[in-house]
């Protein structure tokens, strides 16, 4: 059986676009039904009720639509204005739940909808060329990076972190001053999202499982997030670690304003 770390090395897009459309078809085949059934009664009140009814539910359908289309269009590399980005990604949080479900119908594990899910954001992040200075990118981590033994608090002061190179937390925090940017370690959502608010940052790269990474990416919409799956050695939420480079390889990506030394 391969394991959910082996299925998020190279979680395949085609997965989540694949459910995401056939849930868009299904949408649009009962927004068409109800709109037949309801033709007669609405007649009944106003003889326009059922066109402007229709313009509606038409309306939906080509928004489900455009929206997938667009994000096929921009994985593929075509050039989207914002618009559209924000339209797909309208399309995305509204389908996301009937994909889950229709995963779990097709016998498609959860984990492996949310790793497709994340591939698809990253790719729309990258493909948007996302710029932002340095101070207005921030890491966010969950608390399980941090070694279970360690003393020090660090989820109100990332400072109190010694980098002794027990865990990850050192490495991370390295990065943060070499790159000048914001570093935060939450111990659940709610004060994930209280940080977000509080440093206002115009970028993410956030490191969690597949749950919180999904669950994350769309609280924080429309600020674009490269998500990064942590690696879980010890099982889920304990002793957790994340790949350096990876982190470094997303600040690039996302920085317009790198300092001289970068690449020491």
């Amino acid at each position: 059986m391969v394991s959910a770390v082996e299925m998020a090395v190279n979680p395949k897009k085609r997965v989540f676009l694949a459910l995401v459309l056939f849930s868009a078809i299904v949408t649009a085949v009962l927004l068409f039904f109800v709109w037949k059934v309801t033709y007669l009664g609405f007649e009944a009140i106003s003889q326009f009720l059922p066109t402007a009814f229709g313009f509606l539910v038409f309306g939906a359908i080509f928004f489900l639509f455009a929206g997938e289309l667009a994000i096929v269009l921009a994985i593929l590399g075509m050039p989207l204005p914002k618009v559209l980005y924000f339209w797909s990604w309208k399309a995305i949080n509204f389908l996301f739940p009937f994909a889950v479900g229709l995963g779990r119908i097709l016998n498609i594990p959860r984990e492996k909808v949310e790793q497709s899910f994340v591939a698809v954001n990253n790719a729309l992040v990258k493909q948007h060329h996302v710029k932002v200075p340095s101070n207005r990118l921030l890491i966010l981590t969950p608390h399980c990076l941090q070694l279970d033994t360690c003393p020090r608090k660090i989820t109100r002061n990332i400072e109190n972190c010694r980098q002794c190179g027990g865990c990850c937390v050192g490495g991370l925090l390295g990065l943060c001053h070499k790159y000048h940017m914001h570093f935060v370690v939450a111990t659940g959502g709610t004060l994930a999202r209280q940080m977000v608010a509080k440093a206002r940052p115009k970028a993410i790269i956030a490191v969690a499982c597949e749950r919180d990474l999904t669950s994350g990416i769309q609280d924080v919409f429309p600020i674009p997030v490269i998500a990064i799956f942590n690696e879980r050695p010890f099982g889920p939420c304990f002793n957790t670690r994340v790949s350096i480079d990876k982190v470094e390889e997303a600040i690039r990506l996302l920085s317009e304003d790198l300092p001289e030394d970068a690449s020491a």
